[in-house]
């Protein structure tokens, strides 16, 4: 074995245990940080703040880049098209008392409406 690596051996089921111990051990270590130090944050602190920011920004980025710059499927569809479910979603999301649940749902209803009607 050369190490812990994607490669390190030459067997079928290597990749999948990489793959489990690897994704395991992303997760997992930052769910016990979060456990252990839990009871000292407050949704006010600014270090919680923070983390939301963050958070809030990476889930943006990722919508913006499949909205503005899709792949597979989704690259055949208009930019008006995508766009206007967003716009659908947001205002659903709005009106909703700010419920993601139905933001998605009307988003994901008005992008199918809208591909079902062929636009």
């Amino acid at each position: 074995m050369t190490g812990w690596s994607f490669h390190a051996l030459d067997t079928w089921w290597w990749p999948w245990v990489f793959l489990i111990v690897a994704g395991w051990f992303a997760n997992d270590v930052w769910r016990l940080l979060g456990v252990a130090f839990s009871g000292r944050l407050t949704e006010e602190s600014p270090l919680f703040a923070w983390v939301k920011a963050v958070a809030t920004a990476l889930v943006a980025g990722v919508i913006a880049g499949l909205v503005l710059n899709p792949g597979g499927d989704l690259a055949e569809t208009s930019l008006a098209l995508r766009l206007g479910a967003v716009a659908c979603g947001f205002a659903a999301f709005r009106l909703g008392a700010d419920s993601v649940g139905i933001g998605v749902v009307v988003g994901e209803a008005a992008f199918f409406a809208g591909r079902f009607l062929g636009l």
